[in-house]
């Protein structure tokens, strides 16, 4: 039996591109990162400092926006420094491990609270005068942890299966972060039960939730329509726009790239990083440029910023003054 040579690094081969586009790309990443990263935290920073967004469905945004700042965190970060350090896209394989499991772990958590956020839409349109028992503080809580455990589990599943495989040969990634479909292929084993189990695991989660997202809405149309006057109806629509709007920006890009068969192309991979780069971003510019709610504790906090700041330049003043 001959000796084999099992794989402790492997090499991110980055997104295929002209190398004279490097500082380009690596700009553009940059800033959208940094836009995802800010608008986040400031989602998180209005509805803990205004009280009246103490509601269940910004219980439930919140998560959400600390879900897609560490999700463009685990992969954008180490694209650019791949785009920096001209293709040294190196990486241990312990931290190839680390990378995989937290991407489909904030991703798959986000997939059950976007379903989450859907059945929150469809009890205060449908049965809003008992909508206070029926999503109460401990039950908010409770569905927000039975996502993340979910997810959790999800991941492992998914992490296990990559990783219980070989790895002797070939140590190079073609994708800018190591995700199954591409490091499967580096194994030195047969790959097609993983293929399959892990095709069915991603397809069953995705079109699950995205089902029970849909019969959702169904529900909340129907209730919406029965509504007399219109202006009930436009205030009952705005209310789930923005959820609308971020669920098909997430559930388009991640059904087109997993739940299909054939090899990645220029395609996929715009695909991708539309989902790991972009989507995280949609989440704040959606939910503040849409939600009113959100526009008006923003516009608080600005006016009680300003309100501080003249009240310090007037104490600043009178502190000159001589008595």
């Amino acid at each position: 039996m001959r000796n084999v040579s099992l794989v402790t690094m492997f090499v991110l081969m980055g997104l295929p591109h002209d190398p004279s586009l490097d500082t380009a790309l690596l700009g553009i990443f940059l800033v959208f990162y940094l836009l995802t990263v800010a608008g986040n935290l400031l989602i998180l920073l209005v509805i803990s400092v205004d009280s009246h967004l103490h509601t269940p469905m910004y219980f439930f945004l919140t998560n959400l926006s600390f879900i897609d700042m560490w999700f463009s965190t685990i992969t954008v970060p180490k694209m650019m420094m791949t785009l920096a350090s001209a293709g040294d896209g190196t990486i241990s394989f312990c931290s190839c491990v680390a990378q995989l499991y937290s991407f489909h772990f904030l991703g798959s958590t986000e997939c059950f609270l976007y379903t989450v956020m859907a059945y929150d839409r469809y009890l205060v349109i449908s049965h809003l005068l008992r909508y206070p028992s029926l999503m109460s503080g401990r039950r908010c809580t409770a569905l927000a942890a039975s996502t993340w455990l979910i997810g959790s589990l999800h991941s492992a599943l998914q992490t296990t299966l990559t990783f219980r495989l070989p790895y002797c040969g070939p140590n190079q990634i073609q994708h800018y972060f190591c995700d199954a479909p591409p490091i499967l292929k580096l194994a030195c084993a047969d790959t097609s039960i993983d293929e399959m189990v892990i095709f069915v695991n991603i397809g069953v989660v995705a079109s699950g939730c995205f089902l029970l997202i849909a019969l959702s809405y169904v529900s909340i149309v129907c209730s919406i329509l029965k509504i007399r006057t219109s202006e009930g109806r436009c205030r009952a629509f705005q209310t789930c726009a923005s959820h609308c709007i971020v669920v098909l920006c997430f559930f388009g890009p991640g059904a087109f790239l997993y739940l299909r068969s054939g090899s990645k192309d220029a395609v996929d991979e715009a695909a991708l990083v539309f989902n790991s780069v972009l989507t995280p971003l949609l989440n704040p510019v959606v939910y503040i440029l849409r939600n009113k709610e959100v526009k008006k504790a923003l516009l608080k906090i600005r006016e009680s910023c300003m309100f501080s700041k003249q009240i310090n330049t007037r104490l600043s003043i009178y502190s000159f003054i001589p008595n």
